[in-house]
């Protein structure tokens, strides 16, 4: 750091003959010239430049636990600068977990989690201080494809099925729907956990397993490849957080100016997803590494038309329905209520900020 002369004997000279390398370099001239108010604000400024430049970004480290069109808005975010618009510096990091997304976030090395809503309160249940700030969808989407000799759901007996990971939103959802059809996934079939939808992807091309849990883009992917849809999820209307914007309290607590910096930027940047298709297209087939116009046109036109919020609402259905799917395995979560995972501090600050109406007029 630059000594500057608090007291001198010397004639100032002229501001216009002065070359300034850069803006403490006034400061520290100005100190000279003022009286001895004016020379500790003055320098209290400049000692601020120095330590904490002024437009610094906030970082904010952002997990995602799936490659999926769910997840729109927050790279249409990312890709359009509007986090850098509000002065965060964003990471984000594909941890393609729910559980383990969770887990992390819980210890700290996550800011925001998005992340099946189930994820999260088995999670708080076993006492992590983990709210719920918004829901970026608020139903479950997935199919089952399945190769073309399988023609019923009764013939999904014996057959192998895979799915991402055991408590993701596709083992939850095609558990759900099983049911729906009088058959027991414990039983009547196995669920093989695979990791990546790609990777479910992969092994239905591969023949390793006879049907997946895919969700859209991958969904029509694996359509063109000759896969066939036996059970479509979507149309149940199973309400579900899904997936939701997680926190733990010590950031809501210390840091709510971020949230509220992230919950604008990812408004900003589900409006620009609904009014840009083109740039929108390129954020999918960046991140889902799907190049296909096809695939990627009608990915959009069912999250962008029909799944994804204007704003991170919260379903209490979909919430209550995440319990009580949790209270088969978790017996906290029988006497439990969806309003105490919830921080609705966030959401209600952006509907109160008018930038909804901006967006939308």
């Amino acid at each position: 750091m630059p000594k500057v002369a608090t007291k001198s004997t010397e004639p100032l000279p002229k501001l216009k003959n002065i070359r300034f390398l850069d803006m403490r370099t006034k400061l520290a001239y100005d100190l000279r010239s003022k009286g001895r108010i004016m020379k500790r604000i003055l320098f209290s400024i400049l000692i601020l430049l120095w330590t904490n430049p002024l437009g610094a970004a906030e970082r904010i480290r952002i997990g995602y636990s799936s490659i999926s069109g769910a997840y729109i808005g927050l790279w249409v975010a990312h890709d359009g600068g509007y986090f850098a618009k509000e002065g965060l510096e964003d990471q984000m990091i594909l941890i393609p977990s729910g559980t383990q997304l969770a887990q992390v976030t819980v210890a700290g090395e996550i800011d925001i989690g998005l992340l099946n809503g189930s994820s999260a309160m088995a999670a708080a249940l076993q006492g992590a201080d983990l709210k719920v700030i918004g829901n970026a969808g608020n139903k479950m989407i997935f199919s089952l494809y399945v190769k073309p000799e399988i023609k019923t759901v009764e013939a999904l007996k014996g057959k192998k099925i895979g799915i991402t990971r055991y408590g993701s939103a596709p083992d939850i959802s095609i558990r759900y729907a099983l049911k729906k059809y009088n058959l027991n996934p414990e039983k009547d079939l196995t669920l093989i956990q695979l990791g990546f939808m790609a990777t479910v992807a992969g092994g239905l091309s591969g023949g390793s397993i006879d049907g997946g849990v895919v969700s859209p883009p991958t969904l029509f992917a694996v359509e063109k490849l000759g896969f066939k849809e036996l059970i479509n999820i979507t149309d149940m209307d199973y309400a579900f957080p899904n997936p939701s914007l997680v926190a733990v309290g010590t950031i809501l607590k210390n840091k709510p100016e971020i949230i509220n910096r992230f919950m604008r930027a990812y408004a900003r940047g589900i409006q620009r997803a609904r009014n840009d298709r083109e740039f929108t297209y390129k954020s999918m087939a960046t991140y889902t590494k799907i190049q296909d116009t096809t695939v990627l046109q009608k990915a959009y036109d069912l999250y962008v038309g029909k799944v994804l919020e204007k704003a991170p609402t919260i379903n209490m259905v979909g919430m209550q329905n995440a319990l009580d799917d949790l209270a088969k395995t978790v017996p906290a979560a029988k006497n439990a209520k969806p309003e105490q995972f919830i921080d609705h501090r966030f959401l209600d600050t952006l509907e109160k900020s008018g930038l909804l109406k901006e967006l939308y007029p």
